[in-house]
């Protein structure tokens, strides 16, 4: 059988800390199945979902830990059994002038709604004409299949008025 870790990682970035790590998950017999990381502020952060043997875990997890020297890591068993759920995907857009608190707004609407954010991505990036700091944010939702979209959109346009910013939904 299978044991799967999810691991969160960050350092100084560098050239080699993705090799660093897929070698020592290589040397274990692991299988690196996703993974999402970014350049931030000089740092190199990560998270990433590993397979590995049962036989091999606990050892890939002491080695892991043992690259602290050039990375801080938080390495976690999951499972893999997931409850079914009824929901549907979609997927959030949202651009405006950047101040505080936008995410806090949007993410607050969406779990009074019991909305789950699965994935987040945000950035700033300068306006064509202005040069002021726009924030642009994507986002992959899952709705509660008896949720009405119609009034999640209804409340969500409120919002935009209120932060001035667009946001739209989509189904994916």
């Amino acid at each position: 059988m299978a044991t799967y870790l999810v691991l969160t990682i960050i350092g100084d970035d560098k050239p080699g800390l993705v090799e660093l790590l897929s070698e020592t998950i290589a040397r274990h017999s692991g299988n690196w199945l996703e993974s999402n990381m970014s350049h931030l502020a000089g740092k190199f952060a990560g998270i990433l979902r590993v397979s590995v043997e049962d036989s091999h875990a606990d050892a890939l997890v002491q080695d892991l830990q043992k690259l602290s020297s050039v990375l801080r890591l938080v390495v976690e068993k999951v499972s893999v059994s997931e409850p079914v759920q009824r929901h549907r995907t979609l997927r959030l857009s949202l651009v405006g002038n950047d101040r505080p608190g936008i995410i806090k707004e949007i993410s607050r609407a969406l779990a009074a709604q019991h909305v789950n954010v699965e994935e987040l991505a945000t950035q700033c990036t300068s306006a064509p004409m202005s040069g002021e700091l726009l924030f642009n944010a994507q986002a992959v939702l899952k709705v509660p299949v008896d949720l009405d979209l119609d009034a999640l959109q209804a409340q969500l346009e409120k919002l935009a008025d209120d932060l001035i910013v667009e946001i739209n939904l989509a189904k994916l």
